[in-house]
């Protein structure tokens, strides 16, 4: 009986993925799932999910072989447009709430995207522990008491001594008796990542745009959180300054004014050099602005910082520019001027939400 649930269950969870995965982009482009998520899962709104199975219709309805027809009629009762049925006892389509974990997630979006696996750097600097049972001792917690070889050495004291009876086989352990698991450390590469978000939050940029940012962001740490046991997220907001903050204020945040993109630039440059050494971090700058910079000489200011300070320390930069109405969109074309060559920059054009999951798919879909 039980195997045969976790048949159906997994039947379920099948169903489930195929219908997640035909309706993803509605799903990334409407961000249903980011206002679901708990901390762990996220909770998706599934439309009509049912594991096939025979229905019998009321008794005397008649069916297959019964009463006159055609070949090529339809079975059963019929379809009735909606609005147009009497009050009934039958159960009517409702959404199904399903539960997903975020490594499942990132799984069908890595699918749906063909994102390759990405091969960290680092491994041998960044070490954590892991404990693993190896042997047996005479002390330790009785949490990690070994049942079956305190009992033995119980056995083998009673039978030595002459006190064990056959006809009354009662072991009582001694605490000379007793065994207990022992453990040994056991160093374990690990890779840690850093996600650095920088974005534009001058008077060009939005709530529009920066939805889509948002949305995107969630996709791009799912992702990420899939690949590495460690993600530190840190997030830069600029106009003509920029400044670190924290995660609410980088997606609420409401500026105004003119926009330097060197000043996030220098200070992302500032935190890789002093907080994470390229030789222990997997560095994933993320930068969204709609294009528009304030001259000619920041625009060249900010390929300096990224040729010197930047690029030679970093996974990927990844530049996403978010179409506005106000900005001119001229930096990206900068960027593909100076940098067209170099496989570490990869830039993105994000015309609407619609275009969130190919925006994904140009971040990541180069696997570094």
């Amino acid at each position: 009986m039980a195997l045969r649930i976790d048949q159906d269950h997994r039947r379920f969870r099948d169903i489930v993925r195929g219908r997640i995965r035909q309706n993803l982009r509605k799903y990334i482009s409407q961000g249903e799932m980011m206002g679901k998520k708990g901390k762990q899962v996220v909770t998706i709104p599934i439309p009509s999910i049912e594991i096939p199975r025979f229905r019998f219709g009321p008794k005397g309805s008649g069916g297959a072989a019964q009463g006159d027809g055609e070949p090529g009629d339809v079975l059963g009762q019929g379809e009735e447009q909606p609005g147009t049925g009497q009050a009934g006892d039958q159960p009517g389509e409702h959404v199904l709430e399903v539960e997903i974990t975020l490594d499942e997630l990132a799984q069908i979006l890595g699918e749906e995207l063909k994102l390759p696996r990405i091969q960290p750097k680092g491994k041998h600097r960044i070490v954590a522990q892991k404990d693993r049972f190896t042997g047996i001792r005479k002390t330790g917690p009785e949490s990690l008491r070994h049942f079956r070889r305190t009992f033995k050495q119980a056995l083998k004291r009673q039978l030595s001594m002459g006190t064990y009876d056959p006809k009354n086989p009662l072991i009582v352990p001694i605490v000379d008796d007793k065994r207990y698991r022992s453990w040994k450390s056991y160093p374990l590469p690990q890779s840690n990542a850093l996600i650095l978000y920088m974005m534009d939050v001058s008077g060009s940029m939005g709530d529009e745009q920066k939805e889509i940012v948002r949305i995107e962001s969630f996709w791009i740490d799912t992702w990420l959180r899939s690949q590495y046991k460690g993600i530190e997220s840190r997030y830069i907001i600029h106009d003509a300054t920029a400044k670190e903050v924290d995660r609410e204020t980088f997606f609420r945040t409401r500026e105004s004014g003119g926009t330097m993109i060197s000043s996030a630039y220098k200070l992302c440059a500032k935190m890789i050099e002093e907080e994470y050494p390229a030789a222990e971090w997997n560095i994933y700058p993320f930068h969204f602005s709609d294009g528009d910079n304030w001259s000619v000489d920041d625009t060249a200011s900010c390929v300096e910082v990224l040729k010197a300070k930047i690029l030679p320390f970093v996974n990927l930069f990844a530049y996403g520019q978010v179409e506005s109405p106000y900005g001119s969109g001229q930096f990206i074309k900068d960027l593909h001027e100076h940098f067209q060559d170099d496989e570490r920059l990869v830039t993105s054009e994000i015309r609407n939400k619609e275009a969130i999951m190919d925006s994904i798919k140009d971040f990541l879909g180069t696997g570094k």
